[in-house]
């Protein structure tokens, strides 16, 4: 909240400013100000490099400072190492079980097969002498077993040739490619950290404040340095509620500095504040009234940079 006194001050300046004599223009004072952007620290750690100082121009995607990175390059190792072993697994439930695994399993089958069949062989021969009194009850019995458990391991054998032909089921390969993509994502949180580590400035403009210095251990979110654009500065005049009617976006304002009293800059009004910034609370007369004043904002391109962020200056806006 601007100091309130000021305004009123400001206030009455302007209103004795903009006097009968010339009803074309409006002369109102203020300060110099310009976009300012603290630039900050993704990743906690420490600085290691800081290539800028206070006053180093800087260029959008310029490299200010570089932080450590020793312990994120580790995670990254590992987390690679575990995206190339899952990459590798969905490759081998992709492609199904190997060719010999198939052949062991067809072969286990062809031996079973034939178990089974010497003990079908040998139930039958003897059935045909406990029929003839040759052979006893209990020896037809255990040939039955010796059946049974034959063609129970036949069975699991052609069950297990069925599995291994078919190994790679759709639910295992969808399993494994979403293990993939965990952690490859993973990886990738860990190289943008890497990345994060270098810290550039958002635009381009100079260096106002170096706030971190080399060596030093900084928080995430913590300030590494203050950007200011001064390509395009802009300075921002009250007026009266009686003066604000006559102003309209766009038009033209003159601006001039004490310390360049010859050269006069060129800007426009970009903004009119539709809420007075200074108000009484009880506005019961007119000489109250006098006393709202309006924020307009002028856009003033400094592209030489003449102008530096809180210089006071001169305003005078031509009416249309």
């Amino acid at each position: 909240m601007r100091n309130r006194l000021l305004l009123f001050a400001l206030a009455v300046v302007i209103a004795g400013c903009g006097s009968k004599a010339n009803q074309n223009v409006i002369t109102a004072s203020g300060t110099i100000e310009a976009t300012d952007v603290n630039v900050a620290a993704k990743v906690p750690a420490q600085i290691v490099t800081l290539y800028i100082d206070d006053g180093t121009p800087v260029d959008s995607g310029s490299l200010i400072a570089v932080q450590d990175r020793s312990s994120l390059d580790i995670q990254l190792r590992e987390a690679q190492a575990a995206v190339d072993q899952a990459r590798a697994q969905l490759s081998l439930t992709q492609q199904g079980a190997r060719t010999e695994d198939i052949q062991s399993a067809e072969q286990a089958v062809a031996q079973t097969e034939t178990n089974r069949q010497l003990a079908a062989d040998e139930l039958e021969r003897t059935k045909n002498l406990e029929a003839s009194g040759a052979a006893t009850k209990e020896q037809l019995e255990q040939q039955e077993t010796k059946y049974r458990v034959a063609q129970s391991q036949l069975d699991q054998a052609e069950a297990n040739l069925t599995k291994t032909r078919h190994l790679s089921r759709p639910e295992d390969i969808t399993a494994a490619t979403a293990h993939l993509d965990q952690l490859v994502a993973a990886r990738d949180a860990v190289q943008k950290e890497i990345d994060d580590s270098y810290i550039t400035s958002p635009l381009k403009g100079t260096v106002t404040h170096k706030v971190a210095e080399q060596g030093e251990l900084v928080a995430q979110g913590a300030t590494v340095a203050t950007v200011t654009d001064l390509s395009s500065v802009y300075l921002m005049i009250y007026v009266t509620e009686e003066q604000l009617p006559r102003i309209k976006l766009g038009d033209v304002a003159s601006v001039t500095v004490d310390g360049l009293p010859n050269k006069t800059f060129e800007g426009r009004v970009t903004y009119i504040s539709p809420v007075a910034e200074f108000t009484p609370k009880d506005i019961q007369t007119k000489d109250d009234r006098v006393k709202l004043v309006f924020g307009v904002k002028i856009e003033i391109p400094n592209p030489q940079g003449y102008l530096k962020k809180g210089l006071p200056a001169d305003a005078t806006v031509h009416l249309k």
